[in-house]
């Protein structure tokens, strides 16, 4: 990546000097030296904040975060690597999505959250997986293989499925969310609001993205 980044490094921790006592008398060599220990240690200083609060890396104090989800309903074909869309951004800051790309401006360590509404129209337990590509790749460890409950009573069998992960993210990375079914029974569904008590839509598929850190471990 183009420009200076950050590293550990870089952030130092400036220590009080450790001052001489001054003499009795007035010496021009003990002043010149007494006045290099103090630059020395505002020079520090001066470092240790422009790269936490500069251009730099006040970037990284922003916290940058994302917020995205679908009111769409979601089907596929079975043992087909369909892509979860993401159409609605609740909030951003530095995160965004574009054709259901979440993408980050800054490099970093970001925990992605997610979840999703299925629904199942066959009377049997049917299985789903999920996991993560990043930059067009599968994340190796990523996917996650559940089951929806079968319909009863006319009623579709609905599960919300949902964890985290920790991503190592350059700039311009972006990561999309994966998921097929052995039976095209299985579906993402996005709900109405209903009456009786009064309750809000369901959204389809939720997604949040938040920085956890720059600095390596």
């Amino acid at each position: 990546m183009a420009g200076f980044e950050p590293k550990l490094a870089d952030f130092i921790n400036p220590v009080a000097p450790n001052l001489p006592l001054a003499p009795n008398e007035y010496d021009r060599q003990f002043q010149d030296q007494f006045e290099n220990i103090l630059r020395l240690y505002f020079n520090q200083l001066d470092s240790a904040f422009g790269a936490l609060l500069g251009p730099t890396g006040a970037k990284y104090l922003k916290f940058p975060y994302g917020a995205f989800s679908s009111d769409q309903d979601q089907t596929t074909t079975a043992n087909t690597a369909t892509l979860m869309t993401l159409n609605t951004t609740d909030f951003a800051n530095e995160v965004s999505i574009s054709s259901s790309k979440i993408t980050v401006v800054n490099a970093g360590i970001y925990n992605l959250q997610f979840s999703t509404q299925f629904a199942n129209t066959n009377s049997n337990v049917q299985d789903v997986y999920i996991w993560l590509r990043q930059n067009g790749t599968n994340i190796t460890g990523s996917t996650g293989f559940v089951s929806i409950p079968g319909s009863h009573g006319g009623t579709d069998g609905h599960s919300i499925i949902g964890w985290n992960y920790f991503l190592n993210m350059a700039a311009s990375d972006y990561v999309e969310i994966y998921w097929s079914v052995p039976n095209a029974a299985v579906s993402i569904q996005h709900l109405a609001a209903s009456g009786a008590p009064t309750k809000p839509s369901t959204q389809s598929v939720v997604a949040t993205m938040s920085f956890v850190s720059r600095l390596p471990s």
